[in-house]
């Protein structure tokens, strides 16, 4: 059976997410980023008592599959900025489209629908929020960040992320009030 969880996005939520089905003696095949599979079925009393568990740290099930839809598109967004440190050799539309098994148009006019965002804007705030967490870690310069992250140039990387915050990236590095913003409140 497969379960559908919103807004884990890192290998902390997966952690706690087997914990939780470890508790309740829930028998998975795979835990991933959004996604459950489990041996048998799950009760609509044990879906309840593990979405309980899990809202602590702000996950929730999916039961709609608008939200499944949604929540497979963050998943793709996640993996992309977080998790991919090569460069693709095609553009994120036709990725987001090759896995999901579903026209880029019908992805972005259904995300837009949904969430008031379009994918681009939301990936463009997922970037931003992963450039932020790199700067105060200071493990890259600018340049390798906009490599990591697919940008075309730290200076496309920068212009885009004073757009978005108002800051230039060496400015931020030096603030120690203004900080990143969890992936689930974007």
């Amino acid at each position: 059976m497969k379960i559908y969880i919103k807004n884990m996005a890192c290998q902390s939520c997966v952690a706690y997410v087997k914990e939780a089905l470890d508790e309740m003696d829930i028998v998975t095949v795979k835990v991933g980023l959004g996604e459950i599979e489990t041996k048998a079925d799950v009760t609509d009393d044990e879906k309840r008592e593990f979405n309980k568990k899990i809202k602590k740290v702000g996950l929730e099930l999916l039961e709609k599959k608008q939200g499944v839809i949604i929540e497979k598109i963050r998943k793709v967004m996640v993996e992309f900025v977080y998790h991919s440190d090569e460069k693709p050799n095609i553009n994120f539309s036709t990725l987001l489209s090759g896995k999901l098994n579903l026209s880029y148009t019908y992805l972005s006019n259904f995300f837009s629908e949904v969430e008031a965002t379009t994918i681009e804007q939301y990936l463009i705030s997922l970037k931003i929020e992963r450039v932020k967490e790199m700067i105060i870690l200071e493990e890259f310069n600018l340049s390798e960040i906009a490599y990591k992250l697919h940008y075309s140039s730290a200076a496309h990387l920068s212009n885009q992320f004073k757009k978005v915050t108002g800051l230039s990236p060496s400015h931020f590095k030096k603030l120690k009030e203004k900080r990143r913003i969890a992936i689930q409140d974007l």
